[in-house]
C-alpha cells in the first residue's frame, strides 16, 4: 500500500495512505503526550487534556456541538491517551473529508477550558479511575505495571490517581497545552478515499498560522531487574485475577517480531499452548491469554488470566513450566501458525482506513521510520526456530519475573517461592 510523507512549514508531519476502493476516510492526529511526558506531580494530566479538549471550543460550543458535527454527517469520532502519544481521530464517508478536518483541527487549537468544564471534567476522570479500581481485571493490569516499572512514568495508570487529579489546575493544564499541541510535536495521518494534494493544501490553510514550540521532554522508565517480583493485593472476590509478565524487546529492537511470534504460540488463540494446557488438559481457567507491547525503550510480554483462588498456585506452577517449555524450542508447525496468524490479522486489519492511519502514523510518530506491510511480512518470514528458541531464552529467566495478583489470597509468601525458571 502505498503512503507519502510530507511536513509543513511550522513542523507538522502529514501521512497520506489514498485507498480508492473505500467509501471512507480516517483522520488521526497524534500528539507526543502521555504519561511519559509528564512530571510526578500532575500524573495524568495528557489525558485530563483530552478530555476538556471535547468540551467545547470557540467554534464549537458545546460537546453536544462537536459530536453532532460529525455523527450528524454518520460519522464516528473519538480521543485516547496512552504512555507515549494522545490521539484523536475520525471516521467518515469521504464526501464529509473536510469536516473531519476542521473539527479535529477545532479542538486541538480552540480549547475553551472553562473553569466550570475543568471541574466538573475533574469528577468524571476521577470516576473513571474508581472504575478502573473497582474492576479486578484492570487493577490487576496497574499492579503489574507499578511492579514493572517502579516509580517511573510506564508504571503509573495514565489516568493518574484521584489525587495528582484532584489538584491539577486549568492554569497547569493550559501550560502543558501550549507546549505539547504545537505542530511540531504532532502528526496528522489520513486513509482513505480522498486526494492527497487537495487533503495537504486543506491540513495546511487549517493549520497555517499555526507555530511551533517547546516540546515536553520525554521520561525514561527503564529499570534494572536483579530478581524476581510479586505483589498481591487482597480481594475478597470469586476470582484470583494474575499478570505474570517480563521485560521485552522496544519497538526499535530487531527481536520486536520474534517477541510477538512467541507470544502467538504462547497465548493468543483457542490453539496456543497456554489456551490447551491451561484451560482445556487443566481447567484452570476459562480465560488465559498472552500479550506482547513495545514502547521507546522497553516492552512487555505477559500472561494473564482468571483462576479458582484455590487453584492459584497450580495455576501459576503450569503457566511457568509452559514458559520454560517454550525456551526449549517450539515446532515448525507452531512458527507457521504464528506467522500466518499474525500476517493475516494485519492484512485483514488493513481492510479499515481507520487502521490503515493508525498503522502508518502510529509507526512514524513513534519511531521516524515507516515500515510497509511487505516491510513487516518479510521481517516475520526471516524468524527461524532458532531465534524464537534464543528470543525465549533472553526473556524466560527467573531474574526477569513479574507476578501480579489480586483476589481473596493472602501474601504469606507461598506465592513469592513459585518464581523460578
Amino acid at each position: 500500500m502505498e503512503y507519502q510523507r510530507d511536513t509543513l512549514d511550522n513542523g507538522l508531519r502529514i501521512i497520506t495512505c489514498p485507498m480508492p476502493h473505500t467509501r471512507s476516510v480516517s483522520v488521526l492526529f497524534f500528539v507526543m503526550a502521555g504519561s511519559c511526558y509528564e512530571q510526578d506531580g500532575v500524573a495524568g494530566i495528557s489525558h485530563f487534556i483530552e478530555h476538556m479538549c471535547f468540551k467545547g471550543t470557540r467554534k464549537r460550543q458545546s460537546s453536544h456541538e462537536i459530536s453532532e458535527a460529525i455523527e450528524g454527517v454518520g460519522g464516528i469520532m473519538n480521543g485516547g491517551t496512552d504512555s507515549e502519544i494522545t490521539s484523536y481521530w475520525c471516521r467518515l464517508a469521504s464526501r464529509h473529508f473536510e469536516i473531519a478536518v476542521d473539527v479535529i483541527v477545532d479542538l486541538l487549537r480552540n480549547p475553551l477550558f472553562r473553569a466550570e468544564d475543568v471541574d466538573k471534567e475533574r469528577q468524571v476522570i476521577i470516576e473513571e479511575i474508581n472504575m478502573s479500581l473497582d474492576s479486578p481485571q484492570q487493577r490487576v493490569g496497574m499492579i503489574f505495571d507499578e511492579l514493572m516499572w517502579p516509580g517511573k512514568p510506564m508504571g503509573r495508570d495514565v489516568a493518574g490517581n484521584k489525587e495528582t487529579v484532584s489538584a491539577i489546575t486549568r492554569e497547569q493544564m493550559l501550560h502543558y497545552l501550549n507546549n505539547a499541541y504545537t505542530p511540531n510535536n504532532m502528526l496528522v495521518s489520513i486513509a482513505g478515499n480522498f486526494d492527497s494534494e487537495k487533503a495537504i493544501a486543506l491540513i495546511r490553510q487549517a493549520t497555517a498560522d499555526w507555530q511551533g514550540g517547546i516540546a515536553p521532554e520525554y521520561r525514561a522508565s527503564n529499570v534494572e531487574q536483579a530478581g524476581p517480583r510479586t505483589k498481591i493485593e487482597y480481594r475478597k472476590t470469586e476470582q484470583v485475577n494474575l499478570v505474570l509478565g517480563v521485560d521485552a524487546p522496544s519497538i526499535f529492537h530487531p527481536d520486536r517480531f520474534a517477541a510477538d511470534l512467541l507470544s502467538k504460540i504462547l497465548g493468543e488463540g483457542m490453539s496456543s499452548r497456554l489456551f490447551i494446557e491451561i484451560r482445556e488438559k487443566l481447567g484452570l481457567a476459562y480465560d488465559i491469554h498472552s500479550a506482547v507491547g513495545h514502547s521507546h525503550e522497553t516492552g512487555v510480554l505477559v500472561v494473564q488470566a482468571g483462576i479458582d483462588p484455590e487453584q492459584t498456585e497450580k495455576a501459576i506452577q503450569a503457566i511457568l513450566h509452559q514458559l520454560a517449555l517454550v525456551r526449549d524450542g517450539v515446532s515448525a508447525a507452531e512458527l507457521k501458525k504464528a506467522r500466518e496468524m499474525t500476517i493475516g490479522g494485519l492484512l485483514l486489519s488493513m481492510e479499515s482506513s481507520r487502521n490503515v492511519a493508525g498503522w502508518y502514523g502510529a509507526q512514524e510518530v513513534l519511531t521516524g521510520k515507516i515500515m510497509t506491510i511487505d516491510d513487516v511480512t518479510r521481517a516475520i518470514d526471516d524468524i527461524s526456530l532458532e531465534d524464537i528458541k534464543r528470543v525465549a531464552g533472553d526473556l524466560f529467566i527467573t531474574e526477569k519475573l513479574n507476578l501480579a495478583i489480586v483476589g481473596p489470597i493472602k501474601d504469606d509468601g507461598s506465592v513469592a517461592k513459585l518464581m523460578t525458571l
